[in-house]
């Protein structure tokens, strides 16, 4: 088929800049952030890369899923692919989408009335409740965010070894 390699291409493209981006951004952009501008202008930045960081992934898994669909519709009338349907990438596409919608319409926004609120405070005493209850949400979201990275490095090495096995199989044949 000659529509699966473009295809192939652009899911192996998606998940390298799906983890790519978030090692960009936690090893490069937060440190220089950080180091450049005060706690609330930093965070209010850094918020707005990680909501454009959150549509990039929300465009890969749209990539992902069409594509699975399309691989899956073939594989039932029993067509020959170049790289069959995998279960183990239904739940890992499922598992990454749902970790995608926890961390945009779940956490996400709730991190980000907390982190206002923290802006907001007056005195010291509610300042640092309120850091305390942004940081425990904080911590929450981070974790998703590699989480989902740790999904997607899973999937690229699985379909990096089908391909390689693939090719194995071809040279062996």
């Amino acid at each position: 088929m000659r529509w699966e390699l473009p295809a192939y291409f652009l899911e192996m493209c998606g998940l390298a800049v799906w983890f790519g981006g978030l090692f960009i951004i936690i090893a490069v952009v937060i440190p220089a952030v950080f180091n450049s501008f005060g706690m609330e202008p930093a965070g209010r930045f850094l918020r707005r890369i990680f909501d454009g960081y959150s549509q990039v992934t929300l465009g890969v898994l749209m990539v992902l899923g069409i594509n699975l669909a399309v691989r899956s519709w073939f594989s039932a009338r029993k067509a020959t692919l170049i790289f069959p349907v995998m279960k183990l990438e239904y739940v890992l596409i499922t598992a990454m989408l749902v970790v995608t919608v926890l961390i945009i319409w779940v956490f996400g926004p709730e991190t980000v009335a907390l982190q206002e609120a923290a802006f907001q405070a007056v005195t010291e005493i509610e300042k640092q409740t309120a850091y305390d209850r942004f940081f425990q949400m904080h911590m929450i979201v981070r974790g998703l965010y590699l989480t989902n990275a740790g999904l997607a490095v899973g999937l690229f090495i699985m379909k990096l070894r089908q391909s390689l096995m693939r090719q194995l199989a071809l040279g062996e044949g």
